[in-house]
């Protein structure tokens, strides 16, 4: 570790395999605290490559218990998180709508941390039981082509590091790692960053991976489509600027996506938008994630179509009576 951090302190690049193998040490406990920390911290600092990320992310799932879903070829939808603007389950709520389209999802998720409910609260407010039990996961994505999978359960090696983390209290390289290790290697991914160096990072590294995907960043800050400004996506084919307003949908205030204070309020959102009961911003909000998530799977498909797609997988109950069966299987 001493000459690890000699390396990056003088702005040196670890190989894939190197970064692989210091992540498959911390976990087996060989470096104190202490030296974890440091590495950490050094990593915020300077910033990551995309080879460390990936060699990073091998470690990860070299200790995950994995889930064979390669058959259905699924997407999962997720933001990387610590954007601090408390949106309901934006991403959460899409996967229902593209689930109920007919696209296979596999999403992989964990409790809130910068905001109130992230995915695990609001699949437990309904009374979802987290599994990592192949069969009913199969069975699940058979009958209503949506998976859950709660983190924890499935990779251990993250518990290793949580102390560190907890006493730093701050962003750190396993913030980005979240995003990268869902166990079944989904074959596509919508991905929600908070800035743009990130859409950057996380481009170079699934267009590596070989890895279906769509980045996208509101450009003030959230890291999913928040309809409240400008956004960029970045896709293996395209990448541009889109405005609200030219794809028919109106600019949200940003207190029109709030999660609430509690989860249950964030609970209640997110049956309102499946039920058809939410405000326009929410419902459009979740509209065009799940639109640029169909575009992920097929990209020659114009966005326009995508959102019309969308728009009526909602609008004729589709998504609720997936939703509802993904509960009538889970619980």
């Amino acid at each position: 570790m001493k000459d690890i951090l000699k390396r990056l302190f003088n702005h040196e690049e670890l190989t894939r395999e190197e970064a692989c193998n210091l992540l498959q040490n911390i976990t087996r406990g060989c470096y104190s605290d202490i030296q974890i920390a440091s590495l950490l911290t050094v990593f915020q600092m300077r910033g990551i490559k995309v080879d460390e990320l990936i060699g990073f992310r091998d470690a990860l799932l070299s200790t995950r218990l994995p889930v064979d879903l390669s058959a259905y070829q699924p997407i999962d939808i997720v933001g990387t998180g610590g954007d601090g603007k408390n949106t309901f389950n934006i991403s959460t709520c899409a996967c229902f709508i593209v689930a109920g389209a007919g696209y296979h999802v596999a999403k992989h998720g964990n409790y809130g941390a910068t905001s109130i409910s992230g995915a695990s609260n609001v699949m437990e407010a309904h009374g979802v039981k987290f599994t990592n039990d192949p069969d009913k996961l199969i069975r699940s994505m058979e009958e209503c082509n949506m998976v859950y999978m709660h983190a924890p359960l499935f990779n251990p090696a993250m518990r290793s590091v949580a102390p560190v983390r907890k006493a730093l209290q701050i962003r750190t390289i396993f913030n980005l790692l979240g995003p990268l290790v869902n166990p079944c290697l989904p074959a596509y991914q919508l991905l929600g960053v908070a800035d743009l160096q990130q859409m950057r990072l996380y481009t170079n590294t699934l267009q590596k991976l070989s890895i279906g995907f769509a980045v996208v960043n509101s450009l003030d800050g959230y890291d999913e489509i928040s309809l409240t400004n400008e956004f960029k996506v970045m896709t293996n084919h395209y990448e541009t600027i889109y405005y609200p307003e030219r794809l028919g949908l109106q600019i949200a205030s940003q207190e029109a996506l709030s999660g609430g204070n509690t989860p249950e309020e964030a609970s209640r959102i997110f049956d309102d938008v499946l039920t058809n009961q939410a405000t326009q911003a929410q419902t459009d909000c979740v509209i065009i994630n799940a639109a640029f998530a169909i575009q992920a799977i097929n990209p020659m498909m114009p966005i326009e179509t995508c959102i019309g797609t969308a728009r009526e997988t909602l609008e004729s109950g589709k998504a609720l009576a997936t939703f509802r069966k993904f509960i009538e299987l889970n619980s």
